[in-house]
């Protein structure tokens, strides 16, 4: 009797935490599939703890989750080392209480995530744990294995990091939608003023197809050559795709579909009122989370 009710104690802790977890876990390896299988690791470590011994259950499960994570990190890595193409994260169909929490939507949102890939994996671990999630130094300490006083430092020079590379202005969400219903008008129609006008002179396009769908290889720089770009090319696609917008990773975004399947998912980043990111998902195997909305939580 005693096993099966540590079980089921132990189970109803892991479930009421589970968005949680996976939420760092995903704001750590930008991959819902390796997020899953973190969460998995952590749930058999998590089932054989005495709990009786166990303080604080919240942070001792983002603990292991943690730690699993910066193990995944490595085997990631080397993964993207051989990657075809560029290598964006896998979005996520969010619900909008994921829009209304500004904060957790802004730290999960492609542009974020991207500048969390230029910080080396304890930089990022203690960053997303202190900025996002708030956890105490100490605690933060006990996840990444390093003493309090060298988490503080890794956690200035992290901030420091992303502070020179996060969006100058993080756009509201009507913000984002008001221009991405422009940028959508103008690649249907083909009006290269209308791109121009709502493309930032400095916009970044990027697109994922991992070697299994057509994408462009590299970034396309400004707006002259994304918008030439999008507009010989775009016109034809909507031709023969539904799109559809939607909530990805807490912004508006667009869903393209061929013959009733997920094609390409396409985020942007706004920063006053302008476009200055676009970022365009087409690898299959990182789409099947925009069949079902993902929860995530702080």
């Amino acid at each position: 009797m005693r096993e099966d009710g540590h079980a089921d104690t132990a189970t109803d802790i892991f479930v009421a935490h589970r968005n949680l977890l996976f939420t760092v876990a995903y704001e750590l390896l930008g991959s819902a599939a390796d997020a899953e299988d973190v969460l998995q690791e952590t749930w058999l470590r998590w089932s054989g703890v005495d709990l009786d011994v166990v303080r604080d259950r919240r942070a001792y499960l983002v603990r292991i989750t943690t730690r699993q994570a910066l193990t995944r990190m490595r085997t990631l890595g080397r993964r993207k080392e051989s990657y075809v193409g560029t290598w964006l994260p896998e979005p996520l169909l969010t619900a909008p209480d994921v829009a209304e929490d500004v904060e957790l939507a802004e730290s999960v949102s492609m542009a974020m995530l991207l500048v969390l890939e230029t910080l080396t994996p304890p930089e990022r671990a203690v960053f997303v744990l202190r900025e996002v999630f708030a956890l105490p130094y100490g605690e933060i300490a006990d996840a990444v294995g390093r003493s309090a006083a060298a988490v503080r430092q890794i956690a200035h020079r992290a901030r420091e990091h992303v502070a020179a590379r996060r969006p100058r202005d993080v756009a509201s969400a009507a913000e984002t939608t008001a221009a991405l219903t422009a940028f959508q008008r103008a690649i249907e129609t083909g009006d290269l003023q209308g791109l121009f006008d709502v493309l930032a002179p400095d916009v970044v396009a990027l697109a994922d197809g991992g070697g299994r769908a057509k994408a462009v290889p590299r970034p396309i720089v400004g707006a002259d050559k994304v918008a030439r770009l999008l507009t010989a090319g775009l016109p034809k696609v909507a031709a023969v795709h539904s799109v559809e917008p939607v909530q990805v990773n807490g912004r508006p975004a667009l869903l393209l579909r061929r013959d009733g399947e997920v094609d390409t998912v396409v985020a942007v980043r706004v920063e006053g009122g302008l476009v200055t990111g676009i970022y365009s998902v087409r690898n299959p195997e990182k789409l099947s989370r925009v069949e079902r909305r993902t929860a995530l939580s702080r």
